[in-house]
């Protein structure tokens, strides 16, 4: 490449950080760093009324908790400073100047209540997109600066070209075109003064010398708009690459009001997923790599990351991918890790107090140690490990099957008299407890282990039985085991 690679991620503050805004993120950084180019995070806050308060923060926060580091942005400045749109206003001021000197834009002091009876009439006649009716378009001097003086209100509106067709080499779908007529004067700059997003970025794109765009489809009809400003200054476009849509396991478009989906890192985030389980997951997410493997670490995606293998059909988020990814994460992490992942969850729910005693968090981290290698996220060890934390136990249909069986009384005697001989408490001492158990009834198997667990944990399944009876404590399973002893 000729020149330096630079790309941006350019979000709004109207919201915290989404899974759609974190993949679009991630491969400008991913193209960035493979081209030993520049990422930067620009911030798009002119939408005034629609911004809310910590959406910056939630977008540079969970950017850095994700792994992807930026080399330019509010926080940490950089030389197109500044990188908030809003402090950028005398630049977009100017260069509209700039384009109603040159004819190629025009003051509209159409109202609101005109352009919306314009709209419904167009759709009265099947217009399937309106578009501006030009009502401005061929206004004298005189008569705007008549409308001027009489304090109307007015938009700046690009003059869009007649008869052009906009193409341009999509890094993701190969050729688009569109035509001038389809699009309509649109608005540059607002009543208030705020420049509209397909003026600004275009200015900022340039003065930021950004090199790559690479975007959500839904920008793909933005393009058109976006090259007329450029063709208006005579300057050179980037290069746009438009990802496509992220659909849900009904196939459908997903949208920020779906619940079946999590869909704010944040979330992940409290939930106890790990960063690089979601870098993976998303740079799997509308991207393949060649082979069949799919745990990467953020090192190898740049390496081998290759703008030519984005996908062209839309990318499922499929979630049971996701918990499987965290899960393969969670099994490679040290017991301490987990411990630090998955205790804050117990204290949260209550199970577990905020201040642990040594013997307390010895105990956690025990009982914790039972799922490190099935905890699919922090969190789930509330769900997982529930059978500790209930002192009545609520039989189902299968259990009630096992408890049915003839031998049951007899084996759960001889098991509390084992129980109540030990010395020590340990998972070695109840293994033990255990085969004495079936040496003295003579009972093994499904029909000596299954009685235990369901009586000692009221489930017919689960962790390594030993350490389940340890954790439940000697005085609570010898209670439990009295119950069914003849």
């Amino acid at each position: 490449m000729t020149k330096e690679v630079r790309v941006r991620y350019a979000p709004s503050p109207t919201g915290f950080l989404h899974i759609g805004g974190a993949r679009t993120a991630l491969f400008n950084y991913l193209y960035a760093r493979h081209h030993n180019g520049k990422f930067i995070v620009r911030i798009e806050d002119t939408d005034i009324e629609r911004n809310v308060e910590g959406g910056e923060a939630s977008q540079l926060d969970n950017l850095r908790w994700l792994g992807i580091d930026y080399d330019e942005s509010i926080d940490i400045g950089g030389p197109y400073a500044p990188y908030r749109q809003m402090e950028r206003l005398d630049v977009y001021k100017e260069h509209a100047e700039q384009l109603l000197e040159k004819g190629l834009a025009y003051k509209c002091f159409c109202s609101s209540e005109k352009l919306e009876a314009s709209r419904e009439e167009q759709k009265a006649r099947g217009v399937a997109a309106p578009t501006y009716d030009g009502t401005c378009r061929h206004l004298s001097a005189e008569e705007v600066a008549a409308k001027e003086a009489a304090g109307e209100a007015f938009t700046i509106r690009m003059r869009v070209p007649e008869n052009v067709t906009y193409e341009f080499e999509d890094l993701v779908r190969g050729t688009v075109s569109f035509e001038s007529k389809d699009v309509g004067d649109w608005v540059l700059v607002k009543a208030n003064g705020i420049p509209t997003y397909n003026y600004a970025v275009v200015l900022d794109d340039h003065f930021m010398e950004i090199s790559h765009v690479f975007r959500g489809e839904e920008h793909l009809s933005n393009t058109p708009k976006q090259m007329m400003i450029f063709d208006a200054f005579g300057w050179e476009y980037p290069s746009y690459g438009h990802m496509t849509l992220i659909i849900n396991e009904n196939r459908k478009k997903l949208s920020k009001r779906d619940e079946s989906i999590i869909q704010f890192v944040t979330q992940y985030k409290d939930l106890g997923y790990l960063p690089e389980a979601m870098f993976n997951f998303f740079a799997l997410l509308g991207w393949s790599p060649e082979g069949e493997d799919e745990i990467f670490s953020k090192e190898q995606f740049i390496e081998m990351f290759d703008e030519k293998r984005l996908s062209k059909s839309p990318s499922m988020f499929d979630k049971q991918k996701l918990t499987w990814m965290n899960n393969q994460y969670i099994k490679k992490l040290s017991l301490e890790e987990v411990v630090a992942l998955a205790l804050p969850h117990l204290q949260k729910a209550g199970l577990l107090p905020e201040e642990l005693s040594a013997e307390q968090r010895a105990w956690a981290t025990d009982l914790i140690a039972l799922y490190h290698e099935q905890m699919s996220f922090g969190a789930e060890i509330v769900e997982l490990s529930s059978l500790f934390f209930n002192d009545h136990i609520e039989y189902d249909e299968a259990a009630n099957e096992v408890l049915g069986g003839e031998q049951v009384p007899e084996v759960m005697a001889a098991f509390k008299v084992q129980l109540e001989a030990l010395e020590e408490f340990t998972p070695d001492a109840v293994k033990a407890a255990i085969k004495a158990v079936q040496k003295e009834t003579g009972h093994k198997g499904k029909n000596l282990f299954m009685p235990i667990r369901v009586v000692a944990t009221g489930e017919t399944h689960g962790p390594e039985l030993p350490n389940a009876i340890c954790l439940i404590g000697k005085e609570k399973t010898i209670a439990r085991v009295e119950k069914y002893a003849k």
